[in-house]
């Protein structure tokens, strides 16, 4: 049968593709669920089966934004431990966190979800490491929340097997046996990896952070991905205690134990990075290891700025993450390009750090970099999927800006006129169609409060 196409025109492009192609306006043509053409000026004639024809007049179309770092959990924790850094906001809510059970964990997904899509995240992803005894299907309920709001997903199935007994930060009653979290995660795998092109759930193996998991963990956590085909997904040198932490029980800073357990490569992407040294950022330019930046729960939490700047010109590959909304309340990724631009500019390089260009790419190919993805989404460019956005620019927050990514990046949240996942319409004048925005959001609130009665009953008994 013959594709079906979408056509959009009139509007301005920004492809993100190897030379940061342009067009002050042009069109782009979806066939199915595959970017068929993009070029300049309107739309070849005479094409056939064209379901939409969309004037974009006013807009600015990108590829969707892709989500390299979450925790979706925290979406029922916002608020909390405001004015602490990393390992003191983690002793405050860990024992709250542990109470958390499959409604509380759905309920929590897909208001994290909502968020993100709404706001042009197409590929979204959960670093998901909590896991207390008789919850339910935590993994199985996060990805279902994905599959409900349309979005492309990448669940890293986390673990923690180092409770307080055992000095790590978790109480013990929240982590697993080491054999109990290396049997799940490979039977996530085996049930929700898909391996296809055009895939819309894949799997990553992920133990939480050097803190809170064994070196066994570590060691064959790493086996487990390599035999399974799939990606690992950590913290890493997020704090200075950590690196400190490190020393002091392994005899060496995070990237060299990392790299002593497996964990550097190119099917590896960390999340934070921010207290990285030359040799650091050069092991993992040699070794093709990512990361994912997270810039408004670095500065949330006080843990400092990332030489972003200095990774990307060693060959890096950095995309974005949102992080838990428990240290970034916001709960969106628009906020990351603007804030990865501006605090990166604090930083050594000044305001030769970051420009707009190279933080829409950080938001959207190099995300793709990071998430093994590159080939299928993060630019648009013919045969890729269509995974689009297509920005509102022309009202009062924007119009006057003369260049449509910098308006994207610098200015207010643009409004989302369209998002596609897949050639497949996720939002449509700024509201959710898969979902129903205002359910969740009574849904999430009720979750919340329920955990924090739950929490409380807890620390009074």
């Amino acid at each position: 049968m013959a594709a079906s196409r979408i056509v959009i025109e009139n509007c301005a492009i920004a492809t993100v593709d190897a030379h940061d192609t342009e067009y002050a306006s042009g069109h782009v043509v979806v066939a199915d669920n595959r970017i068929e053409s993009v070029g300049a000026g309107p739309a070849p004639a005479g094409l056939e089966r064209v379901v939409r024809r969309i004037d974009g007049t006013g807009h600015l179309i990108t590829p969707g934004l892709v989500n390299t770092h979450h925790h979706f959990y925290q979406w029922i924790t916002r608020g909390l431990a405001t004015d602490h850094n990393l390992f003191d906001w983690l002793v405050a809510l860990y024992p709250i966190w542990a109470r958390i059970d499959e409604p509380m964990v759905r309920a929590a997904a897909r208001g994290s979800l909502a968020m993100m899509a709404r706001g042009g995240v197409t590929t979204a992803m959960d670093h998901h490491y909590v896991y207390p005894r008789g919850t339910g299907d935590l993994s199985g309920a996060i990805i279902g929340a994905a599959a409900e709001t349309g979005v492309r997903f990448t669940l890293a199935r986390g673990s923690m097997d180092r409770g307080i007994s055992d000095g790590g930060l978790p109480p013990d009653f929240a982590v697993e046996s080491l054999d109990g979290a290396l049997a799940a995660t490979e039977a996530t795998i085996d049930r929700h990896h898909d391996t296809a092109f055009d895939a819309m759930t894949q799997i990553a193996v992920a133990p939480c952070s050097p803190f809170s998991v064994s070196t066994e963990l570590l060691v064959e956590g790493a086996e487990l991905a390599r035999r399974k085909g799939v990606r690992l997904h950590t913290h890493g040198s997020e704090t200075m205690e950590e690196e400190q932490f490190c020393k002091e029980l392994f005899g060496m800073g995070p990237t060299d134990y990392f790299e002593s357990t497996g964990w550097l490569g190119s099917d590896v992407w960390m999340a934070h990075c921010v207290h990285m040294n030359d040799s650091d950022i050069a092991a993992f330019a040699r070794t093709g290891t990512g990361v994912a930046h997270c810039p408004s729960s670095n500065a949330r939490l006080a843990a400092g700025i990332a030489r972003v700047s200095d990774m990307l010109a060693a060959g890096v590959p950095v995309g974005l993450g949102v992080d838990g909304t428990a240290s970034n309340e916001s709960g969106e990724l628009h906020t990351e390009l603007r804030n990865a631009l501006l605090i990166n500019r604090l930083g050594a390089r000044s305001e030769s750090a970051l420009n707009a260009r190279q933080a829409l790419r950080l938001g959207t190919y190099g995300g793709a970099q990071v998430l093994g993805r590159a080939d299928q989404i993060g630019s648009i460019e013919a045969g890729k999927l269509a995974d689009l956005v297509l920005w509102k620019l022309d009202t009062l927050a924007h119009a006057s800006i003369a260049d449509p990514v910098v308006a994207l990046v610098l200015g207010a949240a643009a409004p989302v006129t369209l998002s596609l996942v897949n050639g497949v319409s996720v939002v449509e004048d700024n509201r959710l169609t898969m979902v129903d925005e205002d359910a969740i959001a009574r849904e999430t609130q009720s979750e919340a409060r329920r955990l924090a009665r739950i929490a409380a009953e807890g620390r009074s008994g």
